[in-house]
């Protein structure tokens, strides 16, 4: 899963990136810095996983992973080529979810483009250049299939018009595609258009090392957190933290870092869950949807065990902790065998049967 890191340029993405992915990125105070997006994958932070090796004395742990793209910064105009705009636009469209990096530090030596640190106008600038360019995208397909609808090709013709002249409206009226309600046979009609204000967004206020000190910028974090994902950190502080050892961490007494914090929140913005497969080989997460039944999740595995698929063996992470293992948790009844339909849970360990 990918993870779009974007905001205008100076606010802290490149920085952050480093942070989250510990490689080596350009970082310099000028816009622009970033010009081909930057790409790393990052370990969804996950107890669970320890705890499972340990009980099956596993030889390897591999943890769930998102991979973070740092895409360059973008100006007002975008949707019509200012700065990087169209290549910035495109790169964003291949992201599965967007984490937009807000400036909420008050370090004067640090280039604004407009000057001065307003967070609100800022996020606005983002917004508006996405729902443009949402918008040409959107009224290229209507005129397309109102010429399908007028030759007769099309048999859904008119069902598309009527979903796509509905998220029209809204970004007409300045609002993101994401707050038009579809059912999933309307989303069908729109899912190939890969709409940027349709993806799930994460706002992470990138503050100072004591955190935000400006009242009208906890305000402005305040209103957004009450729609949406949101992570207050300080990039610059950050990058010193991920370069501790773990040790020198408990040290010093930090727990759960900004970073994690975002990775996780990404985790849950995309609806993401994991489960485990467990041992003496490996302890593995693996990633699906929530709302993954059985097979789908055997499929993650590998697509012969979906294909294949005649039950799976269902553990809680918890119990196969605190029994010591699978074998005691059958002793106790609380192992149970499970078919096509069941819905997998967050924390399951599993043990698949397919037919070869």
């Amino acid at each position: 899963m990918k993870i779009g890191i974007v905001g205008l340029p100076n606010v802290g993405k490149s920085t952050l990136f480093k942070a989250l992915t510990q490689k080596s990125v350009d970082i310099q105070n000028y816009p622009f810095c970033t010009i081909e997006p930057n790409t790393g994958i990052v370990k969804v932070p996950d107890e669970r996983l320890d705890q499972l090796a340990a009980v099956s004395h596993s030889q390897k742990i591999i943890p769930a992973v998102i991979e973070f793209v740092d895409i360059a910064g973008l100006v007002s105009g975008a949707h019509k080529g200012e700065g990087l705009g169209n290549k910035f636009l495109s790169h964003i469209r291949e992201v599965d979810a967007i984490a937009h990096v807000v400036r909420a530090f008050s370090d004067e030596n640090i280039i604004h483009v407009a000057g001065k640190t307003d967070p609100k106008s800022d996020i606005e600038v983002i917004h508006i250049e996405l729902i443009f360019a949402d918008l040409a995208t959107v009224e290229k397909r209507i005129s397309a299939t109102k010429d399908l609808l007028k030759r007769g090709a099309d048999r859904t013709a008119a069902q598309a018009i009527a979903v796509l002249e509905r998220i029209k409206a809204a970004l007409d009226a300045g609002k993101l595609a994401h707050l038009v309600d579809l059912t999933p046979e309307e989303e069908f009609f729109i899912r190939d258009l890969h709409l940027l204000t349709r993806k799930p967004f994460i706002f992470v206020f990138n503050g100072d090392e004591l955190g935000v000190k400006d009242e009208k910028i906890k305000e402005v974090i305040k209103e957004y957190r009450a729609s949406y994902p949101c992570v207050e950190l300080c990039a610059g502080e950050e990058a010193q933290i991920a370069e501790l050892t773990e040790d020198e961490r408990k040290e010093l007494g930090v727990e759960l870092t900004g970073l994690e914090k975002l990775i996780t929140t990404g985790y849950a913005a995309l609806s993401l869950i994991t489960y485990f497969t467990s041992g003496v080989q490996e302890t593995r997460a693996w990633t699906i949807s929530d709302g993954t039944k059985t097979p789908q999740a055997a499929g993650v595995i590998h697509t012969d065990f979906e294909k294949g698929f005649i039950a799976a063996e269902v553990i809680s992470w918890k119990d196969f902790v605190e029994c010591g293992g699978e074998v005691k948790t059958k002793e106790k009844g609380l192992m149970h065998l499970e078919g096509k339909e069941y819905v997998v849970r967050d924390g399951d360990v599993m043990l698949f049967r397919f037919a070869v």
